[in-house]
């Protein structure tokens, strides 16, 4: 057992002293403190933004001032000015730089509104957007009008259907049959994370597991290693000392993110977890995602260690790597497609299958509400697959930490079990 928490220190510490790990730890904090500071680091560098001045022709006499009160209430960064000479002017106008755009309005032979915006700039859509919006406003206030249609008769009309979505509740009162849209919606945001914090772990610290074996077998030291204690004390210390290392990142993540956000919580209406869209959630489901999220960790992390385990160039790690990678990104888009249809039977079924129940099981246990039996059989069913990879993966491990030259495809899967026999 003393080795074992030799090889895991020293996983850890050699590790964590390294400069891609340091360098990537900073770039990322410093990431999470600008991106909760984006709008005062926007605001610095933008100054005090112009506006943008539009010459406006209008044939009809009556529309300059409506148009011009409607941008003001809308806030709009947009400023008129009622032109009064040709078109041609207008356009000069616009070339000297003097207005950003003109904008003719006419009537048409109905006595209908019709426009048309001049601009030079490629980003004139925006603006021509807003100002269309705002002349139809003004067109269907206009076009009441005149058919004696009263306005507050047209804003009952044009005003937003009230549209509620409720569970029906089962016979006896009690229990709702699923979740509301309001818990699907907070349910949602944790699921996010979890899949993005798992997705990103699998790839990252797998990846480092594979290397850091391969290293170690380019170098000659794992021949007096694999001497000196089990296959699978040596395994499981390099898979849990990869995984303190992803742990005390993320504790730096979350810790600095939750820190910066706690500073600015007066900028954010109804605190962290509203800011993140997962509050109101139950603890469960907490609990659920941190199961998960270990279990899914040690399975593809053994996977990881075993395959690592069969080359000897840090060059082959890559190639013998894509299984797992194939794995983990085919769960990640199952799950993506999950969020909107966490009941569809796609997601049902690839919830029991070992490889993909990290993201898929967890989706639907945090939108949906699943039996705790089935949710058992499928945590049960995890940790025996993680046993018999632990169980294969330690005679693989064994043989193929003995084995040297160019590893090509995972047929050296039977090389290292019958290297691992003969020890």
């Amino acid at each position: 057992m003393n080795k074992f928490w030799i090889v895991m220190a020293h996983t850890y510490w050699s590790r964590f002293k390294t400069k891609a790990f340091l360098i990537t730890t900073a770039l990322v904090l410093v990431f999470i403190v600008g991106l909760a500071n984006i709008q005062s680091i926007i605001e610095l560098f933008s100054g005090d933004e112009e506006q943008d001045r539009i010459a406006v022709i209008d044939d009809t006499a009556n529309v300059f001032e409506s148009l011009s009160q409607q941008i003001v209430s809308t806030e709009a960064n947009v400023e008129l000015s009622n032109y009064q000479g040709s078109i041609e002017e207008a356009k000069d106008s616009v070339l000297e730089e003097e207005y950003q755009g003109v904008l003719h309005i006419t009537s048409s032979e109905k006595n209908l509104l019709e426009a048309t915006y001049f601009s030079n700039q490629v980003d004139s859509t925006q603006i021509g957007t807003q100002l269309q919006n705002t002349l139809q406003q003004i067109k269907v206030m206009m076009a009441t009008n005149n058919a004696g249609i009263d306005e507050t008769i047209i804003q009952e009309i044009y005003s937003p259907l009230e549209f509620e979505t409720a569970m029906i509740e089962n016979p006896n009162g009690t229990d709702q049959v699923g979740k509301t849209e309001e818990e699907l919606n907070n349910a949602r945001g944790l699921v996010y994370v979890i899949l993005f914090l798992l997705y990103f772990a699998v790839i990252t610290y797998g990846n480092m597991i594979a290397m850091d074996i391969a290293n170690e077998k380019s170098s000659r030291v794992m021949e007096i290693l694999i001497s000196s204690s089990s296959p699978v004390s040596q395994m499981f210390a390099k898979i849990i000392g990869i995984a303190l290392l992803g742990l005390t990142q993320y504790v730096l993540f979350i810790g600095v993110g939750y820190l910066v956000i706690s500073l600015k919580k007066d900028e954010m209406v109804g605190g962290v977890f509203d800011y993140f869209g997962i509050s109101n959630i139950e603890a469960s489901t907490f609990i659920y995602a941190i199961v998960f999220f270990l279990l899914g960790y040690l399975l593809y992390a053994t996977l990881s260690a075993m395959l690592g385990s069969l080359v000897s160039r840090i060059e082959d790690v890559q190639q013998l790597m894509m299984p797992v990678i194939f794995l983990i990104m085919i769960a990640f888009f199952f799950a993506m497609f999950g969020l909107n249809m966490p009941d569809s039977t796609m997601v049902t079924v690839t919830s029991h299958i070992p490889f993909f129940t990290p993201m898929l099981m967890f989706l639907r246990v945090g939108m949906l509400d699943v039996p705790f039996w089935e949710v058992g059989i499928s945590i049960l069913t995890m940790i025996v697959t993680i046993i018999i990879l632990a169980i294969i993966g330690a005679r693989v491990y064994r043989g193929g930490v003995l084995m040297y030259g160019r590893a090509t495809s995972l047929k050296d899967f039977k090389q290292a079990l019958q290297l691992s026999k003969k020890e």
